[in-house]
């Protein structure tokens, strides 16, 4: 037959009520009091004036409709109506998503410096499980623990490098303080200098194109592009020469976004344009020390930040005999040494896949 529903009774439950309230002493424990005489096991109580909410895991919908007229027989209870959630689980919850959204990883800790809170990065980068990152010192982790109070760097967020598991990350640190202005804790989040490479290039680069970008329709530049087409997918350093103007660095972006590496940092140095001691710590970057570069701790340079990219080297033929000995050491086998860093120290002897790409007049 058509147009015949056949309807089942069934008992509605409602587990968690907002109970709106007109705020004065002692109306919390009048609710609570009504809640009790009904017989109701509570397994959770919110109190934000003028809400107190409740949740009562064994009430249905009978129930709770008596429940209401009580409450509401009190005079100064103004509502009380179901809820989906205590707004306590849903900030919960939804700081649970925002921590695992973060792809940094990310650690709470208190006053005594012992973790409260920490995201999947966070665990993957401590090669544990996040349960067991609870009350870890951070001296457990870390050789040197980053500052947790933010007096060394009063304009803002202070950011130091530290080390965890031989791996170096700049980490940034939030301090957390009371009304009385006592540090209570901090938020640390580590920036792998990978991670920092792609966001820095995908902000320079973001409109530069590949060999669509390099315009004309002459023989010459139709062979030139075709040829650069079948160098991008080799991978090993490029040479590019040409005159100043004839487009170098576009050519040589073309190649970074026509080969494997299109999705990893391009970064582009111009190597006459700045000293000797720059150019170096610009490229290799500098190790923690005590020397007035890295008096703000390390810095990771472009080789490291684009690791697995292409870094663009201009003018490179202008780089002291120095300089050139220590490129030529990464191009031989991929590792380098940071400015004031040792041998076999942690995280500053590195290795890379970056693929130079040099230009010469």
């Amino acid at each position: 037959m058509y147009g015949i529903r056949s309807a089942v009774s069934k008992s509605v439950r409602i587990v968690r009520i907002d109970v709106h309230f007109a705020d004065r002493v002692g109306i919390a424990h009048e609710i609570l009091a009504v809640v009790s005489r009904q017989g109701l096991d509570l397994t959770a109580v919110e109190v934000d004036p003028p809400h107190l909410f409740l949740d009562v895991p064994a009430l249905a919908e009978r129930g709770f409709k008596r429940l209401r007229e009580r409450l509401l027989a009190l005079g100064d209870v103004i509502s009380a109506e179901p809820v989906a959630m205590l707004p306590g689980a849903r900030r919960a919850l939804y700081l649970e998503a925002l921590l695992a959204s973060q792809a940094d990883p990310v650690f709470a800790v208190d006053g005594d410096r012992r973790i409260v809170v920490a995201n999947a990065a966070a665990a993957a980068a401590a090669g544990c499980a996040e349960e067991a990152l609870f009350g870890r010192a951070l001296t457990e982790l870390f050789e040197q623990p980053p500052p947790i109070d933010g007096t060394d760097r009063p304009q803002g967020p202070p950011v130091t490098e530290v080390s965890l598991r031989g791996e170096p990350y700049l980490v940034e640190t939030l301090p957390l303080a009371d009304r009385a202005g006592t540090v209570a804790g901090a938020v640390l989040t580590l920036h792998a200098p990978q991670r920092i490479g792609r966001r820095l290039s995908a902000l320079q680069n973001f409109d530069a194109g590949g060999f669509e970008a390099v315009l004309g329709r002459s023989p010459e530049i139709q062979a030139v592009r075709r040829r650069a087409a079948r160098m991008a997918q080799v991978d090993a350093p490029l040479l590019i020469t040409g005159e100043t103007g004839t487009g170098k660095e576009l050519l040589a972006h073309a190649c970074h976004t026509g080969s494997r590496r299109r999705g990893l940092p391009f970064f582009a140095l111009n190597c006459a344009a700045m000293p000797e001691s720059l150019a170096e710590s610009e490229l290799f970057g500098y190790a923690p020390g005590p020397s007035a570069a890295a008096s703000g701790g390390g810095k990771p340079g472009l080789l490291e930040m684009a690791d697995g990219g292409t870094v663009f080297l201009d003018e490179v033929g202008e780089m002291s005999p120095y300089l050139q000995a220590k490129l030529l050491r990464f191009l031989n086998d991929g590792s380098f040494r940071r400015v004031g860093g040792e041998r076999g120290s942690s995280g500053w002897t590195c290795g890379s896949s970056v693929r130079p790409t040099a230009r010469s007049n």
